[in-house]
């Protein structure tokens, strides 16, 4: 009896609350859409070789960190900068962005993972890096509010 009293109570709790649960997961769908298109509006600026389109995704007063250390403060200074790289040392490189991971801290503030290869004429130029970016939900839209770049560096 207890057995058969458990397992009706499971399965009302599994049929009360898994709904509620699909409905949570699928209510990121459109937020996890607009993230990733972010990303791919920095690959598509990077390999267009244009500043202000790899800056377009970052909030007015983006924290931008680069694999050397590099502290950048909002996005003209991010575009101005990029576009100085694309000009010269860049300017023969493409880039691949793969999100990895996207993780929702709340409704409007997302932790994303991403996946970064370079490739370039010369082995100097090619790269791995983790890209770790925190982005916030606002009226226009998510926008990447941090940037944290760090060059993968294969081990020995």
């Amino acid at each position: 009896m207890k057995k058969n009293l458990s397992f009706a109570m499971l399965t009302l709790f599994t049929l009360a609350f898994a709904p509620v649960c699909l409905r949570a997961q699928d209510g990121h769908d459109a937020d996890q859409a607009a993230i990733r298109e972010d990303v791919r509006q920095m690959e598509s600026g990077w390999n267009t070789k244009s500043g202000e389109l790899f800056a377009k995704p970052f909030a007015e007063d983006a924290d931008y960190v680069v694999v050397n250390g590099m502290y950048i403060k909002g996005r003209n200074a991010i575009a101005t900068g990029h576009q100085r790289i694309f000009d010269t040392i860049y300017k023969d490189t493409t880039l691949i962005l793969n999100v990895k991971q996207i993780r929702f801290l709340r409704s409007d503030v997302a932790v994303v993972h991403v996946n970064a290869h370079r490739d370039g004429p010369t082995k100097e130029l090619a790269a791995d890096a983790l890209l770790t970016l925190v982005l916030t939900k606002e009226k226009q839209g998510w926008t990447i509010a941090a940037f944290q770049n760090t060059q993968i560096v294969a081990s020995r």
